[in-house]
């Protein structure tokens, strides 16, 4: 069936959606949502058998919705109505929440009734649970409003039929800063967590600190350090802690507030944002392997289980900065001197990695230089567990993982996926050619055309797609919150299965093998040589391409790879002006990734 999706941002929804589509053979085409273009005319011009919105944040033309049929996804639960969905159900704190499939008409979120999913509310981010158990929701509920008008005899139901809602339809309005705002003088440890869950990863929570006004984003309860409501207390890994009325939190990105006039403000680490003004603070270094039994958060973590060692991470949005890739990189050699003959990397809920932290790089007084020293950092990273030949590692993907991150799990001897992860496994849509040593692990697994495929059409993976290419090894049909469990019982089972003793012996064989054909430093090489110009040349897409992506501007229209069959057109797009590619990467945290307006 010919399907067009209709999108505000190509986001992590909407890459899910059209990559687990085209997998059930659907042709799958994307336009964009822009202001300055005409979705009658886009539609129109696509003429599908069906549209699909997975997220969108205006409204579709009465034009559109009257010629054709259009399927919007809610995210919440039937009769729930209105632009901050998962915020209140956040805000609130609801147990269970849901997705809703419904037609696109004059009223909206008040179209009959396609389809409807429910799912459980985890204590977790909002970013989190959209790209997690609201997700996989939201792919079933879609999935299974696709067969219905597919097989052209179901009839949808009104929102206002007897029993479907349980209830009268509610509408509630946007979320905005009056009630999102902390009161650090009566609001409790929980309380500002669920406040800056909500706001994950935008709006974030509007605050003022140290004489300045910043949205806080994210947001870790702190068990053991006291203070005076709303006193900063300490800092750790860039992220700084402040006391609420009983503990306090832990706040790792701050965006300062955008000036009238003045350019779009993007996120850092929060030390890192308050610079100048950031007074002399304890700094307080997690240890080389942090357990988290302290009860102060961190953002690495270890464990073992048996002969089993599990180096967790979970870093804002996926992104990977020098000082991160650093800091991984000690803890894994540091879980490499362990003795267990499995070491398993990942294993969190959300990003596994999307590589390079382009907004660290663009906050940079030189972002070339900051640009060679991360991608050089995360090279090395790779580098390690490449050459890890005393033991099997395994690379648990419980989340997305883009660009140098897809190829940070090649490097494993195995790659686990949860089920509704999505891979990019390419690096153009930046502008870049790409290192990790990509060129040496991806071509090894899937082959050399695969990998030429993979680079060019630059489109997301699914899980289920990456097994059949070879990008993955194994894939775990579980919920976003069983996926650590799950990474464990194999890992486990893989530690004592009588075949892996000799799989780690013959590691070193291959390995000398390799070097005695063509040594891994050749790759790498060959790879930063293409890097370097880039870096080095201000005329080079990359730089306006960083710019745009961390100051989530639009582009100004779609990209060229999106609007039609795969492989239809190779290079990047180009702009209308002829001059930067209009793309929206997919490096790093997704564009818009969690609505918070009006969905079709």
């Amino acid at each position: 069936m010919r399907i067009l999706l209709v999108a505000s941002a190509f986001n992590s929804l909407t890459q899910r959606v059209h990559a687990e589509l085209r997998d059930r053979g659907h042709r799958v085409a994307v336009e964009l949502a822009l202001p300055d273009g005409s979705l009658t005319d886009t539609v129109r011009r696509h003429d599908p058998e069906l549209v699909v919105a997975p997220m969108l944040k205006t409204v579709i033309p009465e034009e559109v919705w009257s010629a054709y049929t259009c399927l919007v996804v809610h995210p919440g639960p039937v009769g729930d109505r209105g632009p901050s969905s998962l915020d209140w159900a956040i805000h609130e704190g609801a147990g269970h929440w849901g997705v809703t499939v419904l037609q696109a008409d004059a009223e909206m979120d008040a179209g009959d009734v396609w389809a409807s999913v429910a799912c459980p509310v985890p204590p977790v981010a909002k970013s989190d649970l959209y790209r997690g158990e609201v997700a996989d929701a939201a792919l079933a509920a879609v999935l299974f409003a696709v067969e219905r008008f597919a097989g052209g005899t179901h009839v949808p139901l009104r929102q206002d039929h007897e029993g479907l809602a349980g209830a009268a339809p509610r509408v509630r309005p946007y979320l905005d800063q009056s009630v999102r705002r902390i009161d650090w003088d009566a609001d409790s440890t929980e309380t500002v967590v669920r406040k800056l869950r909500a706001a994950d990863s935008q709006p974030g929570v509007l605050d003022e600190l140290l004489g300045g006004e910043w949205y806080l984003h994210g947001g870790h309860p702190e068990r053991a350090l006291r203070g005076r409501p709303g006193e900063l207390l300490a800092t750790r890994t860039g992220a700084v802690c402040r006391a609420t009325t009983d503990g306090a939190v832990w706040i790792p990105e701050l965006r300062p507030r955008r000036l009238p006039g003045g350019p779009p403000t993007f996120k850092l680490p929060a030390a890192r944002a308050l610079g100048d003004r950031l007074p002399p603070l304890p700094d307080l270094a997690p240890p080389p392997l942090p357990d988290g039994r302290d009860g102060t958060w961190s953002d690495i973590r270890y464990r073992e289980e048996g002969d089993a060692g599990f180096l967790s991470f979970a870093f804002p949005g996926g992104a990977m900065s020098t000082g991160q890739c650093r800091r991984l990189l000690a803890a894994y050699r540091a879980a490499r001197s362990r003795p267990t003959s499995v070491l398993v990397l990942g294993g969190e809920r959300d990003f596994f990695s999307n590589g390079i932290h382009l907004g660290v790089i663009e906050a940079a007084a030189d972002p070339a230089a900051e640009s060679w020293a991360n991608i050089n950092a995360i090279d090395d990273l790779v580098e390690a567990v490449l050459t890890t030949t005393d033991r099997l590692v395994v690379a648990a993907v419980g989340g997305n993982a883009a660009a140098g991150g897809v190829m940070l799990a090649l490097a494993a001897d195995e790659v686990w996926c949860r089920a509704g992860a999505v891979l990019n496994p390419h690096y153009r849509l930046m502008g870049l050619y790409g290192s990790e040593y990509w060129t040496y692990t991806l071509p090894r697994r899937v082959g050399a055309a695969a990998a030429e495929r993979l680079m060019r059409e630059a489109l997301p993976v699914s899980a289920a797609g990456a097994l059949d290419l070879g990008l993955a090894d194994r894939v775990l049909d579980c919920g976003p919150g069983d996926f650590a469990r799950e990474a464990v019982a194999l890992a486990a089972r893989l530690a004592s299965h009588p075949a892996t003793a000799a799989r780690v012996l013959a590691k070193k064989a291959a390995l000398d093998r390799q070097e005695s054909a063509t040594p891994l430093a050749v790759f790498r090489e060959r790879e930063l040589d293409r890097m370097r110009r880039t870096f080095e040349d201000p005329a080079a897409p990359y730089h306006a391409l960083r710019r745009a992506f961390v100051r989530k501007e639009r582009p100004r229209a779609t990209p060229a790879h999106l609007t039609g069959p795969p492989g239809h057109r190779a290079g990047p797009p180009v702009a209308p002006n002829g001059s930067v590619p209009c793309v929206t990467p997919v490096t790093g945290t997704a564009l818009s990734d969690v609505p918070e307006r009006p969905n079709g």
